[in-house]
């Protein structure tokens, strides 16, 4: 049993992911072949080419299989039309923090002035600050004439020295949180 690594048009699979959910780790999974091997339009023979996932985790745990036993058993009956299976092999820990996030407050130092420039910038591209609107849309025409691309001029008003930031909000783990592990298996198509 499971000695089968392709069938018509499919070939077999086997990835570990991480993950926070099953889902998470199928995403992963996928992102991953698709840099690997491509997209090759629904035909790579990967995990990017499976129509999705179905966890059988507690069907594996029931069965009491090796790992192995378990996957050569569904090699043998599976079809490229079932998607990815998933098996938990490590449980997510999840944060268990009552708040999950810090904040570190920064202190500005001396007096604070705030200016009001032009800022030109291209989708979420800064290209450059003015002091003045006249000279900001120059400099978008220009941006905008050379890369025939789209951008804007937008008013901020910045400090005039020093960082406008005043304080930083960062994800707080929780002492034994980790991400769950997950192999998928199955047939896609090639």
């Amino acid at each position: 049993m499971g000695l089968k690594s392709t069938i018509m048009g499919a070939n077999w699979f086997r990835n570990t992911s991480t993950g926070k959910s099953v889902k998470e780790a199928y995403n992963r999974a996928v992102d991953i072949a698709e840099e690997e091997y491509g997209h090759q339009q629904g035909y790579s023979g990967e995990i990017n080419c499976s129509s999705g996932y179905r966890d059988v985790t507690a069907e594996f745990k029931a069965s009491k299989m090796s790992l192995q036993e378990f996957i050569d058993k569904k090699q043998d009956t599976l079809t490229k039309h079932q998607g990815a299976q998933a098996i938990c092999i490590i449980e997510p820990k999840l944060n268990t923090n009552k708040t999950k996030s810090q904040v570190l407050n920064t202190a500005l130092k001396g007096t604070t002035k705030w200016v009001l420039k032009y800022t030109v910038r291209s989708f979420d591209n800064i290209i450059s600050r003015h002091n003045t609107k006249g000279d900001a849309i120059k400099a978008a025409r220009a941006y905008t004439e050379k890369h025939v691309n789209q951008s804007e001029v937008i008013m901020e008003k910045l400090m005039e020295k020093g960082s406008d930031i005043v304080a930083r909000v960062s994800y707080k783990r929780s002492s034994d949180e980790r991400d769950g592990k997950w192999v998928f298996f199955g047939w896609a198509s090639y």
